[in-house]
Formats: structure tokens, C-alpha cells, sequence
């Protein structure tokens, strides 16, 4: 390999790890404030059994998801006892173990 070739290779190796490492030890404060945003929907459903909410909600920005109806699991199934159907609701979804989950749920005001 000439010269040049070995720096120009050197030179992107170089770049290319530097990037990685100031892109991953920087936190991503826009992801943790998304993950906490509450969204806004409406109670269709409560599967105790199942341990499912089906909610109509607005879009989910977190999860790049647009607003839609859809059944989440419930991270406490003390949230299935705190809501019932056509509840209006405002909820943290996010996505625990491949799993679409609410992580937080109260009433709306």
C-alpha cells in the first residue's frame, strides 16, 4: 500500500471510532423527556385477565407511533382497577421487554 492509502485508511478507522464514542457517551436528553411524556386517550377496554388496556390515544411520539386504538400491557396491574371503559386518560407507553407497555396512567383533567 502507498503511503497516502495507509494514512487515508488510518485516518477513517480513526474518525469513524471517534464518532461512535462521542455519539454513544453522549445521554440523549429529547429521548428521556419523550419516554416521559404522557399521552392523551381514552379507555376502550380492560382486560383483567389478560392484563391489558385497550386505549384510543393520540400519537405516541416516543415510539413513533401515530394515534391509533391499540391494547397495551399494564406494567402494575393495579392500573386495570384504576380505569374503566371510556375513561379519558393521560399515560406513559413504552416499549419493556419487546412489549408495548403504560408505565404510568391517571385520569385526565
Amino acid at each position: 500500500m502507498k503511503p497516502n492509502h495507509i494514512f487515508a485508511a488510518a485516518l477513517i478507522a480513526f474518525s469513524a471510532g471517534a464518532f461512535a464514542q462521542s455519539t454513544a457517551a453522549q445521554p440523549s436528553h429529547a429521548a428521556g423527556a419523550a419516554a416521559s411524556a404522557m399521552t392523551s386517550g381514552e379507555v376502550r377496554k380492560v382486560d383483567n385477565a389478560a392484563g391489558k388496556i385497550t386505549i384510543r390515544h393520540e400519537e405516541l411520539k416516543n415510539l413513533h407511533m401515530p394515534a391509533m386504538t391499540m391494547a397495551f400491557r399494564a406494567a402494575d396491574p393495579k392500573f386495570l382497577d384504576q380505569v374503566k371503559e371510556g375513561d379519558k386518560v393521560n399515560f406513559v407507553a413504552e416499549r419493556v421487554n419487546g412489549e408495548l407497555t403504560v408505565t404510568k396512567i391517571e385520569a385526565a383533567n
